[in-house]
C-alpha cells in the first residue's frame, strides 16, 4: 500500500494537468426588454404611477411576501405549507437525491481501495497447515480528459436546479393557498351580502303585504316579493358549498385532513395592497423556475463534455499487495509479502457509431434545454405584464363599479318610496333590487379579482426569491450536510 500511496502522489500533478474536453458553459442569451409594456419607463420618471420599482436585493421585497396583505389568518396558514405540504416534501427529497449524486460522482476522483483478508486450513501428508492472507487492492481511473469532472459539474448544476425547484414548488403552493384563501373570504363576503339582501327582501315583502291588506296592491305583488325572497335565500345557502370546497383545498395544501381544518368567517378587506415590481432585467434573478431552467441548461452542456471524453482513452492504475503465510510462524517476515502495480489503457477503436450518437443526443438535449429556458423567460415576462395590466384595469373597473353600486342603491330607495306612495308598480321595485344585487355581487367579484391578481403578480416576480439562495457549486461538492431554506420542519437529512 506504500507503493500505491507513492504512485498516487506522483500522478496527482499529471491528473491536475489533464484537460477538459467539450464546451465550457456560458449562460444562453435571452432578449430582455428595458421596461415592462404596462409599466412604461422606469418609475423614477413616472411619479403618478401606482407601482414602484424594487431592486431584487431590497430586504423589504424578500422573504414573507404574503405579509403585504396584512392578514394574520393568511400568514398563519401559509407558514404551515413549509411544515406538512407533501409536494414540497417530495421536492426536498428530490434535492437530497440530486445532492447525493454529486457526492457519488465526486467519489470517482479518488481511488477505490478494497480489503480482502482470508484464512484457510489444509492437511497434506498428515501435516495440518493454517494460511492467513491479508490482502488489499486499489484501482484509480485518471481523469485525464475531464469525463469525471464534467459529470460532477453536470450533477452540481442538476442539484442546483433541484434546489430551485423547491423554491418554485413552495411559491406555487403558497400562491395557490393565498388564492384559495381570498376566494374563501369572497364567499364569506358574498354570504354576508346575501344575508343582508334577504333581510331587505323580507322588509319589501312586509311592505307588499301591507299594501295588499290596504287594498292598494295586487296579490301578485305579494307572490312576486315572496319568490324574490325565496330565490335569494336559496342562493345564500348555495354559498356554503363553495366555501366548504375551498376550506378543504386549503387543508390539503397545508398537509392536513379536511376534517381537522375549520376557518372562521371573515370577509375580504376593502382594498388590495400595491405590489412592488422590479425591472425586467432583474426577473432573471427573481424567478426560481427561470433559475431551474438555466441550471438544467448547464447540466446538459456538461453532458456534451462527457460524451466528447468518450472518444479519448481511459487510463486506470491498479495495485495489489499484502502478506500471506502461517500466522504462527514468523508471519510478518519480508518473505511473506507480495505486491504488484499496473497501469492499463483502454481505447474503443470501433463501436458502430454509438459514441457519435450519444454526442449528437447530448447536443440536441442542450438545444432543447436552451429553448425551454428562453421560453420560461418569455412566459415570465408575459405573466408579469398580465399582472400589471390586471392591476391597472381592475382598479379602473372597481372605481366604475362602485359608482354603479351607489346608483343602484339609490334607484331601489326611490322605487320603494314611489311604490309606497302608489305611483309605481312593484315590477319596477323588483327590477331595481335585482340590478342592485347584481351590481353588489359584481363589485365583490372585482375585489376578489384584484386580490387574486395581486397574488399572481407577486408569484410572477418570484415572490421575493433570489438566485443567491441556491447552494454554491463548491458547497455541493463537499461531503457534508447542506441546509437549504425549505422551512425548519423540512430541513431533514435522515
Amino acid at each position: 500500500m506504500r507503493w500505491v500511496r507513492l504512485g498516487a502522489a506522483g500522478l496527482v500533478p499529471v491528473w491536475l494537468a489533464g484537460c477538459l474536453v467539450g464546451p465550457d458553459y456560458s449562460r444562453p442569451s435571452v432578449e430582455t426588454p428595458l421596461a415592462y409594456k404596462e409599466g412604461g419607463a422606469p418609475a423614477t420618471a413616472m411619479p403618478g404611477r401606482h407601482w414602484r420599482p424594487a431592486r431584487p436585493r431590497d430586504e423589504a421585497d424578500r422573504g414573507d411576501w404574503w405579509r403585504v396583505f396584512r392578514d394574520p389568518g393568511l400568514d398563519r396558514l401559509i407558514r404551515l405549507v413549509d411544515v406538512d405540504n407533501q409536494n414540497l416534501r417530495a421536492a426536498v427529497a428530490a434535492y437530497r437525491q440530486a445532492r447525493a449524486l454529486v457526492q457519488e460522482s465526486r467519489a470517482q476522483l479518488f481511488p477505490t481501495v478494497i480489503g480482502a483478508p482470508s484464512i484457510s486450513r489444509s492437511r497434506n501428508l498428515g501435516i495440518e497447515r493454517t494460511t492467513l492472507t491479508l490482502q488489499g487492492s486499489a484501482t484509480w481511473e485518471l481523469d485525464l480528459f475531464g469525463r469525471i469532472r464534467r459529470t460532477i459539474e453536470s450533477d452540481v448544476a442538476a442539484a442546483q436546479a433541484s434546489a430551485a425547484e423547491i423554491a418554485a414548488v413552495r411559491l406555487a403552493n403558497q400562491a395557490e393557498l393565498a388564492s384559495a384563501y381570498f376566494q374563501l373570504r369572497y364567499q364569506d363576503s358574498l354570504q354576508r351580502l346575501l344575508d343582508q339582501t334577504v333581510q331587505a327582501y323580507q322588509r319589501s315583502l312586509a311592505i307588499t303585504e301591507n299594501q295588499y291588506a290596504a287594498g292598494v296592491a295586487a296579490r301578485s305583488d305579494v307572490i312576486t316579493a315572496q319568490t324574490q325572497l325565496q330565490t335569494t335565500q336559496a342562493q345564500a345557502i348555495a354559498v356554503g358549498l363553495q366555501r366548504a370546497a375551498l376550506e378543504h383545498a386549503i387543508a390539503t395544501l397545508i398537509g392536513r385532513p379536511p376534517a381537522e381544518v375549520s376557518l372562521p368567517r371573515a370577509g375580504l378587506s376593502p382594498r388590495p395592497p400595491a405590489v412592488p415590481v422590479s425591472l425586467p432585467s432583474d426577473l432573471l434573478e427573481r424567478r426560481p423556475d427561470i433559475a431551474q431552467a438555466e441550471r438544467a441548461v448547464q447540466a446538459q452542456s456538461e453532458q456534451i463534455g462527457v460524451a466528447v471524453a468518450a472518444f479519448y482513452p481511459t487510463v486506470t492504475l491498479s495495485a495489489n499487495g499484502g502478506i500471506t503465510g502461517d500466522p504462527a510462524r514468523n508471519f510478518f517476515s519480508a518473505a511473506n509479502t507480495f505486491w504488484s502495480v499496473a497501469a492499463n489503457g483502454n481505447q474503443a477503436l470501433f463501436d458502430g457509431g454509438a459514441r457519435a450518437a450519444v454526442l449528437q443526443a447530448a447536443r440536441a438535449g442542450y438545444d432543447a434545454n436552451v429553448a425551454t429556458y428562453r421560453q420560461t423567460v418569455l412566459t415570465a415576462f408575459q405573466e408579469v405584464e398580465n399582472g400589471l395590466s390586471g392591476q391597472r384595469i381592475l382598479a379602473r373597473q372597481a372605481g366604475a363599479q362602485d359608482l354603479a353600486v351607489q346608483s343602484s342603491r339609490r334607484a331601489v330607495e326611490i322605487a320603494l318610496n314611489e311604490y309606497r306612495a302608489g305611483t309605481q308598480n312593484y315590477t319596477t321595485v323588483v327590477t331595481a333590487q335585482a340590478i342592485a344585487l347584481n351590481n353588489e355581487v359584481s363589485a365583490l367579484q372585482i375585489l376578489l379579482n384584484r386580490f387574486t391578481n395581486a397574488v399572481s403578480l407577486i408569484r410572477a416576480i418570484g415572490g421575493g426569491w433570489d438566485v443567491r439562495s441556491l447552494p454554491g457549486g463548491e458547497e455541493l461538492k463537499q461531503f457534508r450536510t447542506l441546509p437549504i431554506d425549505t422551512g425548519q420542519a423540512l430541513r431533514t437529512d435522515e
